[in-house]
């Protein structure tokens, strides 16, 4: 008899429950019984008193995309839920997503969104606009991830200067870190606290994301990125409406009254 049968024989007969009995097949290794997504890493970390949830993605393993609008009807998809739902209709499971970068009263993005290598919002070099709020704080910043399946943070001025094309790319601001460097526009014991989400890249194959589960100061949500996390340029993403979902975790961040529409939603589905 294969050991993982008589395994089951005998749990029987010690009248293990059904769910103790098949955790421990999985566990085991038994054969057509393996999840079918592998599990995000994934968890909720303190720092400074505070805790965050964090999000490491592996390019090499996750397919990060970015979506605003659905393509068939030109209509933006507005929340994670309704992202969710339309991955399911198609047999795409929806194991991550966050926010991407700021935007405008009209629900667009504020600066540089690509999808798929195409650009759909241009690079907003524009500067000092008080309606761009923390757009505004300079330098903003740029994530994005590559043809090549590598990603990168880069002020707005150098991904300009780099002239590289992205395949998914978003804009926002301020830049939490530079090179190591804590954002000169922050003040250490700042008064304006909100709950934040933010994006860096520690290698060019691993993506952090990070959201604060209670409101913070910039200079306080730069430090987790550069002392706990370990990252060297940091883009914060948005404020006060930031929340990131993880498949059989739900949602962290910002409390579900404080969201509104979202633009660009960035994505993990499960592979077919």
């Amino acid at each position: 008899m294969h050991p993982l049968a008589s395994l089951a024989s005998r749990a029987r007969r010690l009248c293990i429950p059904r769910h103790a009995l098949l955790a421990l097949l999985l566990f085991t290794g038994m054969p057509g019984c393996a999840p079918t997504a592998r599990a995000l890493d994934s968890g909720t970390l303190a720092f400074e008193g505070q805790h965050y949830r964090v999000v490491h993605l592996d390019l090499k393993r996750e397919h990060l995309t970015l979506h605003w609008r659905e393509p068939s009807s030109g209509q933006p998809f507005g929340s994670i839920e309704t992202l969710r739902q339309w991955g399911e209709a198609r047999g795409q499971r929806l194991l991550f997503a966050a926010n991407a970068g700021i935007y405008d009263r009209q629900f667009a993005p504020l600066g540089l969104h690509v999808e798929n290598g195409k650009t759909v919002v241009p690079l907003n070099l524009a500067h000092g606009n008080p309606a761009s709020g923390n757009f505004s704080l300079l330098p903003n910043g740029v994530f994005a991830v590559y043809p090549d399946g590598h990603a990168a943070v880069r002020t707005s001025a150098a991904f300009k200067a780099e002239g590289r094309s992205a395949q998914w790319a978003t804009q926002s601001g301020p830049m939490l870190l530079i090179d190591g460097k804590i954002n000169d526009q922050f003040i250490d014991d700042s008064s304006s606290l909100k709950w934040r989400s933010g994006v860096c890249v520690k290698t060019p194959t691993e993506v952090i994301f990070a959201v604060s589960e209670a409101p913070v100061n910039f200079h306080t949500f730069g430090r987790l990125f550069r002392d706990k996390l370990g990252c060297r340029d940091a883009l914060y993403l948005d404020g006060s409406i930031s929340q990131l979902y993880v498949d059989g975790e739900g949602y962290a961040g910002a409390p579900a009254f404080m969201v509104k529409p979202y633009a660009g939603i960035f994505a993990v589905f499960a592979k077919p």
